[in-house]
């Protein structure tokens, strides 16, 4: 058995400390979604508190014969879909914070972060420009390395439509960014995969806090 399905279990039963140990591990695949759909670090920290205490309340109706990471990120994406839904099509934006969230950790010349933060934006942007099911894919795909079979499990959809989806998306996308890439000749086209960056979370009883990582 593994070991998350045995958390998994034991977090049904009540045992706090293994629902904590849930939280530390999806944390960073939920943070990552949450900011790549809402394109904002608030609005993904407190995406990412949601989920978690969403999944803390539906514990009993979780299947241990599920992969609990797709369980996990089913409730984040619906949560972020309906974020989205919400906002109605109005205008968002970056701030500079959030560009540099996904730097490198390692000291780098400042020509580096320029460019790293140059690749972040342009990506972000492009994956904006999707629909909401496209982005969702994409993310659920190239980021959290679903199969197409999990990305179907935690979106309701099926497989097919997961692949259509997932082939328009790569087509927008590169057009998208091709277009950048025209008119602001950056030196090379952003990174396929980002650097995690996840908000850290403790637990006390059934209360789960969320607090930013050092």
């Amino acid at each position: 058995m593994d070991q998350e399905r045995v958390w998994a279990e034991q977090a049904i039963a009540g045992n706090h400390a293994a629902f904590a140990n849930l939280v530390a591990a999806y944390q960073g695949p939920v943070f990552n979604l949450a900011y790549r759909m809402l394109g904002n670090g608030g609005d993904a920290e407190d995406a990412a508190q949601e989920t978690f205490l969403r999944a803390y309340d539906r514990l009993a109706s979780y299947e241990p014969d599920r992969k609990f990471s797709s369980w996990i990120l089913s409730i984040a994406s619906h949560y972020c879909i309906d974020q989205l839904r919400r906002r109605r099509g109005g205008m968002e934006s970056l701030d500079d914070e959030e560009g540099e969230r996904d730097l490198p950790a390692t000291e780098a010349e400042p020509e580096e972060v320029a460019l790293a933060t140059e690749q972040e934006r342009t990506l972000q942007h492009a994956l904006r420009q999707l629909p909401p099911a496209y982005r969702l894919a994409v993310i659920l795909r190239y980021w959290n390395d679903l199969s197409y079979e999990e990305i179907a499990d935690a979106t309701g959809s099926s497989v097919s439509a997961i692949k259509s989806r997932l082939h328009r998306a790569r087509l927008m996308l590169a057009d998208s960014i091709g277009e950048t890439d025209t008119a602001e000749q950056p030196a090379q086209r952003p990174s396929a995969r980002p650097n995690t960056q996840a908000v850290g979370f403790a637990q006390k009883g059934p209360t789960i806090h969320a607090v930013r990582a050092n």
